[in-house]
């Protein structure tokens, strides 16, 4: 089922989820482990992240080195796979333009057709290290625009061979990012939202937003989606703080702010023990002030740890 389907059909607002796949040789059963504490809440789907392939470049014998392409997570299609077998939900794989040629994203797409998901994210994905701004690669996108251009080119049977016939259409979902605080290189909230609009015109069917932490921001992000013309459903994500370096990687990481009334609660904290226990409440504040204001679902960031988020859609949903 599409998600927009999902969110038609609900009678009352729920809780989503997004996973981090385990490590490369890890035991599938970690992924396991972070889904189960979480089906008791009945999620109708759940996002799988996809992290591209980083390049490291290691030292031979002869004192030279080599560049070498490691893969150091699965891939969303094989994820997404895993998941399916064991739950009866909706999957939602990341699909990422960095990396990766158009070539290939047609090709996992149609991977995906196979095994009957219609769920995708569509996302540019962000610079590799060492790079100081986002470098496509060679027939690669350079926006995310431009690869939800091409999922909506499948749905209508426009695939990259024009020398195919017959070619069945795809019947993608398409999710995009936003951001209540604007993406980092965006120069202006206001060019940040027509930027979105152009993905929404590009055939987006919703939105999921980047983590925040003042619902306020997000209410107004909104309101400016709305005014500039975009009507696809906005999903609001949120990630409770758990640790000291989340306060200092978190604003670095994401380009986001974290609310002085959040800092001064973190400040009275003596150990990570007890910023925990800030963010729970924290995110249980935020998470009931949405569902009070209308939003229609409400996705969790989990990072594979289900403890916290477990204990606020206990107090939430």
């Amino acid at each position: 089922m599409k998600i927009t389907d999902i969110l038609n059909r609900k009678a009352k607002p729920f809780a989503t989820f997004e996973l981090v796949p385990p490590l490369k040789g890890s035991d599938i059963n970690k992924l396991y482990k972070a889904i189960d504490p979480l089906m008791e809440f009945k999620p109708p789907f759940i996002n799988i992240t996809f992290h591209r392939n980083e390049i490291e470049f290691r030292q031979k014998e002869n004192g030279t080195f080599e560049k070498i392409t490691v893969t150091k997570r699965p891939g969303s299609v094989a994820i997404a796979a895993a998941i399916m077998k064991r739950y009866q939900l909706e999957v939602v794989p990341h699909l990422i333009c960095g990396g990766a040629s158009k070539y290939t994203l047609e090709n996992d797409l149609i991977d995906l057709n196979f095994l009957d998901i219609t769920n995708v994210m569509a996302l540019r994905g962000d610079a590799i290290p060492g790079q100081k701004y986002f470098i496509p690669e060679v027939d690669g996108h350079k926006y995310s625009c431009d690869l939800v251009s091409q999922i909506h080119n499948m749905n209508q049977g426009k695939y990259l061979d024009e020398t195919l016939t017959n070619a069945i259409a795809t019947n993608f979902c398409i999710g995009v990012a936003g951001y209540p605080e604007k993406h980092y290189e965006a120069p202006n909230p206001e060019t940040d939202i027509m930027n979105l609009k152009r993905k929404v015109d590009a055939g987006a069917d919703y939105i999921v937003t980047q983590m925040f932490f003042d619902n306020n921001r997000f209410f107004h992000f909104v309101d400016k989606c709305r005014t500039a013309g975009i009507t696809v459903p906005i999903i609001p994500g949120l990630k409770p703080i758990s640790t000291h370096t989340h306060i200092e990687m978190l604003p670095r990481t994401f380009s986001i702010d974290l609310p002085e009334e959040l800092m001064k609660e973190v400040r009275k904290c003596k150990n990570d023990q007890e910023i925990y226990q800030v963010g729970i409440e924290w995110c249980i504040t935020q998470s009931k002030d949405l569902l009070a204001h209308g939003a229609p679902a409400i996705h969790y960031y989990t990072m594979g740890k289900a403890d916290n988020i477990r204990t606020i859609l206990k107090q939430t949903f």
